[in-house]
């Protein structure tokens, strides 16, 4: 039995440990811990891939990660989760959209779950890169292989439908998707030169977004309600500095 006879039998959180997952989770890590830090609140969510603490690079004070069929602080289907309207700051779903049969049903109840003005990271795999090209031509239909590969433009409808506003994203992982070890620890020129010269085929893509509600105003903390106080025009003028007080909009 071959090696990639091996991982066909795998389903994704085992297919993760494989070199090729493990130089995935890799990539994607450095992403999440960039994008992370810069994120607050009180609630985080990550939704799959329990085998990539993703949130640990995350400041928000409680962080929780659902499952289904896998360990978990949470067990249940993200189809429907358990939670109350508005309560997390952060949600993070590594590949969860690709391996369910209701993708929308999900992205409904993430928005539902997600408080206003809250932040949402999605991962995926582009189907226009070698990442696709091996699931639709290889004999592989289990691990990474088995889901259904949704394209970055259609995902990006599904969000702006929903209400959610794009605020960030990235193309990654060029490498050709294969369990060489040797193949895959090829220095990182290869994935710079794929930024600039095929943007579009990285095989994994990165989506920041922010959930948008009509009507809803943030209130701001007391120090930026403060009034602040206007500062005199100054004129210029030749040989001597006069100072004008601003005009009033009845004048």
């Amino acid at each position: 039995m071959t090696p990639d006879d091996t991982v066909s039998l795998m389903n994704v959180d085992e297919w993760l440990q494989t070199p090729l997952g493990a130089h995935l989770c890799a990539r994607e890590q450095r992403i999440f811990e960039r994008a992370l830090p810069d994120l607050f609140g009180f609630y985080a969510l990550q939704i799959g891939g329990a085998r990539m603490p993703l949130l640990q690079a995350s400041r928000v004070g409680s962080k929780f990660t659902l499952a289904w069929n896998t360990t978990g602080d949470v067990m249940a289907e993200a189809e429907q989760l358990p939670f109350p309207e508005n309560q997390f700051d952060v949600i993070v779903m590594p590949h969860v959209l690709e391996f369910h049969a209701l993708p929308h049903e999900v992205l409904r109840e993430v928005f539902r779950v997600l408080r206003p003005e809250g932040r949402l990271l999605i991962t995926g795999f582009n189907p226009y890169s070698l990442f696709g090209v091996k699931r639709y031509f290889g004999r592989e239909r289990a691990g990474a292989w088995g889901g259904e590969f949704i394209a970055l433009h259609r995902l990006k409808d599904w969000l702006t439908l929903l209400g959610f506003d794009l605020v960030d994203g990235q193309l990654d992982c060029f490498n050709a998707p294969t369990q060489r070890a040797r193949s895959l620890d090829r220095p990182d020129w290869l994935e710079r030169a794929g930024e600039r010269w095929w943007p579009f085929a990285g095989g994994v893509y990165f989506l920041h977004a922010v959930k948008r509600v009509a009507g809803v105003r943030l209130l701001k903390p007391a120090w930026a309600k403060a009034p602040r106080r206007r500062a005199a025009a100054v004129a210029p003028s030749r040989g001597s500095v006069s100072v004008t007080p601003p005009l009033r909009r009845d004048q």
